[in-house]
This record gives C-alpha cells, sequence and structure tokens, in this order.
C-alpha cells in the first residue's frame, strides 16, 4: 500500500508542482481547497502526510488541529508551506513538522519531502503490527517476581499482551521474549502504554539496543510484506561537536524529537551513534543530543569522538537516519536546571527558543572559538 498525502493548498502552480514531486515519490496525493474538506477527510481516512498551504493561517491552525485530534492521524508527518522564515515559528507552533518556503522550489521541496518521506515511512512502520502468538516473561526491576504471558501482536515500539492480572501491579519491569523462526532474544525494559478490559494490556519498549532493534525491524519487514523498504540515510556535515551531542548541516534537516541514527566512516572505520534531535533550523541543520542509555551506545559515543581526535583533518563521511518520532517530550529545560548542564552545546540546544536561526549560528560560532569547545571544534573539521 503506498504512502498517502493530503495537501491542502487552492494555489494552481503550487499543486502542479508537489503533484509532480509527490508522484516521483511515490506517494499519492488527495488534493483539497477548502479546510472543510479537508478536515472531513481527516476524520475518515489515514494519511501519512498532510501538507497546509499557511497563506490562510486561521484556515491552517483549523486543519493542523485536525491533523492531531483525528485518532488515525496523530501521527502524521505535517508539512506547513510559509511565505519566509520569519514564519517558522509560528508554523511549528501550529504543529508542522517540516517548512517548505514559497514560492515553491522544485529542487527544495523534493529534498524535503524525501526527509519527511523517510519519517513517514518510520511512522508508519512502528504503527504496523504483526498479529502473533509470543510466550514473554515480565520481570520486576529487582527481579523478584516474573510473570508470564502471551503477545496478541507486536511492532517496532511493543506488543499486545494477555495478561493474567492488571499488568500496572507489577510496576517497573523488563520483558523477555524470543522472535519466532530465530535465536534472537530480545529482552529490554518495558512499559505499559495502555490497558484494556481485565486480561490485555499494551507494553511500550524501552531502550532496545541497536542490534534488537534491527532484528525485530528484519523479523517484522519479513512477517509484514506491505511495509516499504527504508529510504536511504541522508548525507550531512559535522561542523559542531561536544561530548554530548553536535550540529549538523543537512538540507532537510529532520524536526525536533525525532530520533536519529548518525553514521561516521572513517578511514576503515564505521561508528554508529545514536541522537534525538533538539534544534531544527528548516534547509540549514540540527542539533542532535547523543543517547547514552546502553553499554552499546555509549561505546558507539566513544568511538565516534576517539576516531575524530585521532584523524585530525581528515574529514569524516557522515549520514543520517531516522528512527521515528518520539512521543510527548519537553524539548526545553526549566532555566532552573541549566545550571546541572556541563556541556556548552547542550545548553545551547535547551536555550534554542531564545533564538533565531541567524543568531542561533552566531552563538555556535562563538563556542568555536572559546577555550573549552576550541579543540573539539577542530577534531570535527569545523575551524
Amino acid at each position: 500500500m503506498s504512502l498517502q498525502a493530503l495537501v491542502l493548498c487552492s494555489d494552481e502552480k503550487t499543486t502542479k508542482v508537489l503533484r509532480r514531486i509527490l508522484s516521483d515519490l511515490e506517494i499519492a496525493v488527495e488534493f483539497c481547497g477548502d479546510a472543510d474538506s479537508a478536515v472531513r477527510k481527516l476524520t475518515r481516512r489515514r494519511f501519512e502526510a498532510v501538507v497546509v498551504d499557511c497563506n490562510d493561517e486561521d484556515m491552517a491552525a483549523q486543519v493542523l488541529k485536525s491533523v492531531r485530534s483525528a485518532p488515525c492521524n496523530k501521527r502524521s508527518i505535517a508539512v506547513a508551506m510559509i511565505d519566509s522564515q520569519t514564519a517558522v515559528r509560528s508554523a511549528f507552533a501550529l504543529g508542522a513538522h517540516f517548512a517548505l518556503y514559497k514560492p515553491i522550489s522544485a529542487e527544495r521541496a523534493r529534498t524535503s519531502f524525501r526527509a519527511a518521506r523517510a519519517l513517514m515511512k518510520c511512522e508508519r512502520r512502528r504503527n504496523t503490527r504483526v498479529p502473533m502468538q509470543i510466550p514473554v516473561a515480565l520481570v520486576t526491576e529487582n527481579g523478584a517476581r516474573q510473570r508470564k504471558a502471551l503477545t496478541t501482536d507486536i511492532s517496532q515500539g511493543g506488543m499486545s499482551l494477555k495478561v493474567s492480572r492488571r499488568a500496572q501491579d507489577s510496576g517497573p519491569m523488563r520483558i523477555k521474549f524470543t522472535l519466532p523462526g530465530t535465536d534472537h532474544s530480545i529482552e529490554c525494559a518495558a512499559e505499559v502504554a495502555w490497558e484494556g478490559d481485565g486480561s490485555q494490556a499494551g507494553i511500550r519498549f524501552a531502550n532496545l539496543s541497536s542490534e534488537q532493534r534491527d532484528h525485530l525491524k528484519v523479523w517484522l519487514a519479513q512477517h509484514a510484506p506491505e511495509m516499504e523498504v527504508d529510504d536511504p540515510p541522508a548525507p550531512c556535515k559535522l561542523t559542531d561537536l561536544s561530548s554530548g551531542g553536535c550540529y549538523l548541516e543537512i538540507a532537510a534537516p529532520f524536526p525536533m524529537n525525532t530520533r536519529v541514527i548518525l553514521i561516521m566512516r572513517l578511514k576503515k572505520l564505521e561508528s554508529r551513534v545514536e541522537g534525538v534531535v533538539r534544534v531544527m533550523h528548516p534547509e540549514i541543520g540540527m542539533g542532535v543530543e547523543f543517547t547514552r542509555t546502553t553499554n552499546q551506545q555509549r561505546k558507539h559515543l566513544e568511538e565516534f569522538i576517539h576516531a575524530l581526535k585521532n584523524h585530525k583533518g581528515a574529514q569524516p563521511e557522515l549520514v543520517v537516519e531516522p528512527e521515528g518520532m518520539n512521543d510527548v517530550e519537553s524539548v526545553s529545560t526549566p532555566a532552573s536546571a541549566l545550571d546541572d548542564i556541563d556541556d556548552p552545546l547542550l545548553e545551547l540546544f535547551q536555550r534554542n527558543t531564545d533564538f533565531t536561526a541567524e543568531s542561533f549560528l552566531s552563538e555556535l560560532r562563538k563556542q568555536r572559538n572559546s577555550p573549552p569547545l576550541e579543540a573539539q571544534a577542530a577534531a570535527s573539521g569545523s575551524l
């Protein structure tokens, strides 16, 4: 089944460009010329993306609000078409993930929609559930108690279970199971996502390792043939680096709260670093905070930094791919908590809302010339 996009736009020239580009990207398009018809479609059908012309902000707000309130479209990727950079914050405040500047350039739009398509595929894959009965073990955090359960379906983000009693009684837990037909055992932290009547519950996976996630992704693809093949990773350039994060120049950055994998190749070494997008500047770049919640993630980060420091002057080849959007999560920290951050780059990410894109990049340039980051910046090739 092809990816589906709803486009709200009444400008014929713009719709002509979008029709050609989305068709080339194998995205089926439903065009609407007014908000009422768009809202009706959003309540009845699922779309992986919703593209809205923000020329009329009230109309755009009505449609984007409907995207988030319609159960079948809560995780749709929203793209706002705006007149200038001054409208970026308004578009994101309305719930947009990507912004396209008008007049629409075919080349820029194609680049942005490639990034959007990669994320659309991630979100569809995340929502794809494979009916399967698998025995699982739920273990309390201290290991004192273990319960048996049976799955009814499994997805990349979690599974539905038949349980003998309410799942919440167990408190923090870990889940263990083996993917059928393989010898790949998965064990990770888990949390209750929802509870049904009596014997049903939904479990969300937490802190899956990269290896476990890859095994699960391959297994799901084999048992859900309608899932699309992932798009290739997008090339990017590293400009700023600290122990906690980095800033990447990329033509079509991913939205804030997108989980990403950064792959670095330098000489004969390849390293993977996982992170979350904390800052996004359309058509410029994005700031990524590294996640180091497992030993494997910490190892990847150490390899990443060590390689850059030991190959001074060599420019690494970098690509980035999305892993999906985080659920609702704050991307800012209260001012009182910033004193605990011992990383100027992460602190700048946290204060992103205080800056325009231009002033943020100016602050980045200042940090590159400061003693604490000078060596790191040199290692990343940004000086």
